[in-house]
């Protein structure tokens, strides 16, 4: 390793499914994020599969968000515009700050893939008691875009010019 060279630094991740009909042998898109995680070095903390309910939703990702042990937390589903797509409205009172640039970012490059469709998504990034969140669409193609684009670079502390892992210890200031 060259003497300026950073060493990769392995995060702990919960991945969030956010779902009325998916299951743990129907859930794509959890499987891709936690088989994607693992396969860069990066620890999966815990996964689960919660319904489209603001309250379970806040539930489980505030205990995540309490737990030191958890540096951050991927969800899919629920970011569309239908009635049942809550996980926006969920997340958003728990953030201490929003990474608007996520959303904005994910859509630019999702137009590449879907063009105008890209509109529906209501993908959204912040921070919450020292824990990543990012909250990405249900399907496995979203999921791939978000990890491969734009989670997995700001994640290894490697990155250059800069990444959300090496500002980990400077969450608690």
């Amino acid at each position: 390793m060259a003497p300026d060279a950073k060493a990769f630094l392995p995060i702990r991740i919960a991945v969030l499914t956010i779902s009325d009909s998916r299951t743990e042998a129907t859930d794509k898109s959890g499987k891709l994020l936690c088989d994607r995680l693992t396969t860069t070095g990066h620890l999966l903390a815990e996964k689960a599969i919660v319904p489209d309910d603001i309250y379970q939703i806040r539930a489980i990702v505030s205990r995540w968000i309490a737990d030191t042990t958890v540096q951050a937390i991927i969800t899919t589903g629920g970011t569309g515009v239908t009635g049942r797509d809550g996980t926006p409205e969920a997340i958003k009172p728990l953030l201490d700050k929003e990474l608007q640039g996520f959303g904005e970012l994910f859509r630019m490059i999702s137009y590449q893939e879907i063009k105008t469709s890209s509109l529906h998504s209501r993908a959204l990034a912040g921070v919450a008691n020292r824990t990543y969140l990012f909250c990405l669409p249900g399907s496995s193609g979203a999921c791939r875009t978000g990890w491969n684009e734009l989670i997995q670079p700001q994640l290894d502390s490697r990155h250059r010019p800069c990444n959300l892992a090496a500002l980990m210890p400077r969450l608690e200031e």
